[in-house]
Formats: C-alpha cells, structure tokens, sequence
C-alpha cells in the first residue's frame, strides 16, 4: 500500500469517527437536556418534565411549550415544612425589595400565597403595565425576581439582576440573561406584541387541554413586556400558572409555587 492511498484511508477513517461522536453527542444532548417535551401527555400529579416543542399556528409559530431541564416535577425545592407567607408578609418583602432598586413607578399590584413561595406581581405606576414579576421564600421572608419568562421574556426589565438593570439609563437587558434572542421580536421596548391577549388565552387552553385535564385557563392574562402570565383553574380553584410569550406563542408552565393558598391584589 503506498503512501497516499495510506493517508487517504487515515482521513477517511478520522472523518467517520468525528461523525459518530458528533451524533452520538447530539442524541445525548436530546435525550437528556430538553427532555419529554409535548410526549408528557396528561400528567394530573403536576410532575411535568422539560422540554420544549414548536408547533407551527396562525402567526407561523404557534403555541409551543418550554420547561426548565433542572425542576423535573419538584420545582426549585420544595418549601412545605415552613409555614406560609401571609399576603402582608409577601407585600412587605416585595415593597422592601423595590426600595433597594432605587427606581420611582413601581409598585406591588396582586400577591399569590403557595405553600412553597408567594408569588408578587410588579406594575407600572404610570402605564399600567406589568413590569417584573417576584417570589419570596417563606423561610428567609426575601423577594427576589422570579425566574422563567420574567427572566428570559421580559424585554424591558429581564434578567437576573434587577439593582444592575435598573442602574442602567435605559433599563433594558434585552430578552434576558437566560434567553437568546428572538428575531421575530421588534428592538425597541414597547408593550405592544404580535400575540394578542385572547390569542394567549388560546395558546393556553390548547397546552392545558393537552396537559392537565380539566383545566381552564383565566380570561384575564397579565401583560408584561414581551409575554402573558395568567393562571389556570381545576375543579372551581387556583390549579397553577402559566406564561405565554407574546411574539412566538410558546407556554411555559411554573412548576415551583406549589399549592395555592390566597391571594389579594393590592391597590
């Protein structure tokens, strides 16, 4: 065997190998980063893996679905041998949290108690819109920004740092630290979105009536900058809550408030 049909065979040989190990690492990435996706089915005991799926609708995108790969069915932990916040002590750890933010035009707008956190809704005093959305632990009694779309959607206030973001002129931290950005989604911070709220509303049911059966989305969705949070009713109470991205129509579910307990909202 000469020389050059030598190398040639090396090469060729190389080559073979550098694509199993490209698939067979693509397969695992598959198999274990993203997860079940839309093949979870219905699933009443909540436990809803990651994953996420596109399905191609009226705006060319369609309602898709979105988890984190770490929650698995438990969430971020699980809070249940700590006794729940009151709505005043989620109010009170949310309003202490603005104050450290230094930023005028905020203000708690709606307080949701679960047995694993409270969640807090932040509005615009001058626009009415939804700004960033909060979660206090019961345990330390701290708020701190809820994680999810509030940080890779939110295209005016996203991100994990909301004393940098605000520290900024311009308050923007564009789609998030944790989300990459969506062509599809104009530069500027407006509050106005291709999905409209009923067309959210419908993204909803749709991943609802797939997923948890008998669930029945809210008619009131929260309208942020770059997405929808609203919550999900079973059997004539609060079951869950769910977000809706305002440009693609992708659902993502909140696994990590638990069992819901009160909720208030705060004028």
């Amino acid at each position: 065997m000469n020389n050059a049909l030598r190398t040639t065979l090396i090469v060729l040989a190389v080559l073979v190998l550098a694509g199993f190990i490209f698939t067979a690492g693509f397969m695992y990435a598959n198999a274990f980063s993203f997860g079940a996706g839309w093949m979870m089915g219905n699933n009443d005991n909540y436990e809803y893996g990651p994953g996420m799926m596109n399905r191609r609708g009226d705006n060319g995108y369609g309602p898709g679905m979105m988890g984190f790969g770490m929650m698995g069915g438990g969430g971020y932990g699980s809070n249940t041998n700590v006794a729940p916040l009151s709505v005043d002590q989620a109010r009170t750890a949310a309003e202490s949290y603005l104050k450290t933010l230094g930023a005028d035009g905020l203000q708690v707008s709606e307080v949701m108690v679960f047995d694993n956190n409270a969640y807090v809704v932040v509005k615009e005093t001058g626009t009415g819109n939804g700004a960033f959305e909060l979660l206090v632990d019961p345990a330390s009694q701290n708020a701190y920004p809820e994680f999810g779309p509030n940080m890779m959607w939110n295209r005016k206030y996203g991100g994990l740092n909301h004393s940098q973001m605000m520290g900024g002129r311009n308050g923007r931290m564009g789609n998030g630290m944790m989300g990459s950005r969506d062509t599809n989604v104009p530069t500027d911070v407006s509050a106005k979105m291709s999905v409209t709220p009923e067309k959210a509303i419908e993204y909803a049911q749709e991943y609802l009536d797939a997923n948890i059966n008998g669930a029945i989305a809210a008619t009131d969705p929260i309208q942020f900058y770059g997405y929808y949070t609203l919550d999900f009713e079973k059997d004539g109470k609060v079951a869950g809550m769910l977000s809706v991205n305002g440009y693609n129509g992708q659902v993502f579910l909140h696994t990590w408030h638990g069992n819901f307990i009160e909720e208030a909202e705060i004028q």
